[in-house]
């Protein structure tokens, strides 16, 4: 599968990392038509307006069930260089309606999520983080929320924006790596990636959200 025209470096590093991976997927562009059965509109009902139906990104196929990922890149800075090491998780309430919409689309056996991925300005510690890899110089690390843990914890973070977030500890309870560790080596990258496979004490759930589709 050749690599989707991806707009940010964070969609472009996932996908790669899928590749290296082997982990199934397909990625999903802004043609939302051509997604969507005949005759369901494009937008989504909210209080006296309609609001367009965002995209997600990915579609990640396992044995038994499957993912739709809605990507969320972050930066994460270095503590004591003007940076902090807190993992922003806000998204809009535009993006949790539309992946619910998406979700009862798709219907039984697809399960939506929110995939955060964290550009870090060097490789973070392992207590921090559970997948960690390196692609085209950049540092990334992945959290994953499922949409229903994440609608029945999250907070407003701006009315006038609309934007909401998980309060820090919540996220690190809710949230998961995204994909076990391999059993297999992963392929030299031509493109430089280095992948930290080891599996980290971090503390949030261990169990990754890929492992409940095998």
């Amino acid at each position: 599968m050749a690599l989707a025209q991806r707009r940010h470096h964070y969609e472009q590093a996932f996908e790669e990392y899928l590749r290296a991976r082997r982990i199934p997927y397909v990625a999903v562009d802004e043609a939302r038509k051509a997604l969507l059965p005949p005759g369901v509109p494009l937008t989504i009902p909210h209080g006296e307006r309609n609001a367009a139906l965002k995209s997600f990104d990915f579609v990640i196929y396992g044995d038994s069930s499957n993912l739709l990922l809605e990507v969320k890149g972050r930066r994460v800075g270095t503590p004591g260089r003007g940076g902090s090491p807190r993992l922003e998780c806000w998204v809009t309430q535009d993006d949790v309606d539309s992946l619910h919409c998406w979700e009862r689309l798709f219907g039984e056996g697809f399960h939506a999520a929110f995939l955060f991925v964290y550009w870090c300005e060097q490789q973070p510690p392992d207590a921090l983080f559970q997948e960690v890899f390196e692609h085209r110089g950049r540092w990334y690390a992945l959290r994953v929320v499922r949409l229903g843990d994440y609608a029945a914890a999250m907070r407003v973070r701006s009315p006038r924006w609309r934007t909401l977030d998980l309060a820090p500890a919540t996220f690190t309870q809710i949230s998961h790596p995204f994909a076990p560790p391999t059993p297999y080596p992963l392929p030299a990258d031509a493109r430089g990636a280095r992948y930290v496979d080891e599996v980290a004490m971090d503390m949030g759930p261990k169990l990754p959200a890929l492992d409940r589709l095998l």
